[in-house]
């Protein structure tokens, strides 16, 4: 049986296939040059990213003459960098396919990132004159607020999963199967910081009790040793004892994570289990995996100080990336070193 990721792979290149015959014809090229460079998911994204640009020049710069399919380059030499600017407006609220979205700073960053991508390639390879996406400036991002757990509240957190307490009649019938397993995932977020991507693809035979250490499998496909203490280590071994004895023939017996239907947990449901307990201990909060894992960031900065630390646990390429996401952090340090200049002795009146 192919493994988690292997499948993930392929229903993304069925998609990406898909997405390609709604395209013109020369994006083919483009997204084959781009094969060996990118992953299946970063790739899946920019076909969805590029369908509603080609639907924007259909419907609002060469108005339905001709379908997007129909597309040539000589089409993609007359998108002037207004037209673009004009796209990046158009996004923040249209319609495809009979529904209505819109896209904030960050999502028209991202669909400008993917279009000056396609012009530079057609540009580099001599098969456009000009790119005027280069001439298009990214829009202005704001800082977003960093949301994450306090201390007590990862305490409630885990202990509403554990009891329930809160969750109404109908979670609570369900609860009784799930909260063993519902403990261990909540306990391996909180504990490691990993992605929820990477907690959904985790096997049995990753755990290494021995040394409480598991194999995760980091973006890009790259394989990372992490470790986890005492307490998780026990929640989950305290998962895995009720799965022996609790679930009978499971339709992805390698899988840690199993959902009621005995398959492999989806992102969905691990997305859902999380905010119903979150939702219970901080209502104004809206707490999602990704947030979990800021807080064991956050937690395992102020433990140590070392950003390059975070950084290689939370499998950051760039430390950057952590520096700036734990930024609000640093209030933190400049509250610490007030007072250490003196100004005056120690002796002094």
């Amino acid at each position: 049986m192919a493994n988690y990721y292997t499948q993930r792979n392929n229903k993304n290149l069925e998609t990406i296939e898909r997405l390609l015959d709604e395209l013109p014809s020369f994006c083919y090229d483009y997204f084959l040059s781009i094969d060996s460079l990118t992953s299946t998911l970063t790739r899946l994204n920019y076909a969805h990213d590029l369908r509603i640009f080609f639907y924007f020049l259909q419907e609002k710069k060469f108005r339905n003459k001709k379908s997007v399919e129909e597309f040539t380059l000589d089409d993609i030499e007359q998108v002037t960098s207004n037209d673009i600017e004009y796209f990046l407006s158009f996004l923040s609220h249209y319609y495809f396919n009979g529904k209505e979205h819109s896209c904030n700073e960050r999502a028209k960053a991202r669909k400008l990132s993917s279009v000056r991508a396609m012009f530079k390639y057609f540009f580099n390879k001599n098969m456009i004159n000009v790119d005027n996406a280069a001439k298009v400036h990214t829009p202005k991002l704001h800082d977003k607020p960093i949301i994450r757990l306090d201390s007590d509240e990862v305490f409630s957190i885990i202990s509403t999963a554990e009891s329930g307490d809160g969750l109404s009649p109908h979670q609570r019938f369900y609860h009784e199967k799930t909260k063993v397993r519902d403990t261990a995932i909540l306990m391996l977020f909180l504990g490691t910081g990993i992605r929820i991507s990477e907690l959904v693809g985790l096997n049995n035979d990753d755990l290494n009790f021995k040394d409480n250490s598991f194999i995760v499998t980091r973006k890009g496909g790259n394989k990372t040793i992490l470790y986890f203490d005492d307490d998780v280590s026990e929640a989950l071994q305290r998962y895995m004892d009720y799965k022996e004895n609790n679930y009978e023939d499971l339709n992805e017996p390698t899988a840690l994570f199993i959902s009621n239907n005995k398959c492999r947990i989806s992102v969905r449901a691990v997305e859902n289990l999380v905010g119903k307990y979150a939702k219970i201990v901080s209502p104004l909060k809206k707490i999602s995996p990704h947030k979990l894992r800021s807080t064991y960031g956050t937690q395992l900065y102020r433990a140590t100080g070392d950003i390059y630390v975070v950084a290689d646990v939370l499998g950051h390429k760039d430390v950057n990336t952590t520096r700036k996401h734990y930024a609000a952090i640093s209030d933190d340090n400049r509250r610490a070193v007030a007072g250490k200049v003196k100004l005056k002795p120690d002796d002094a009146d």
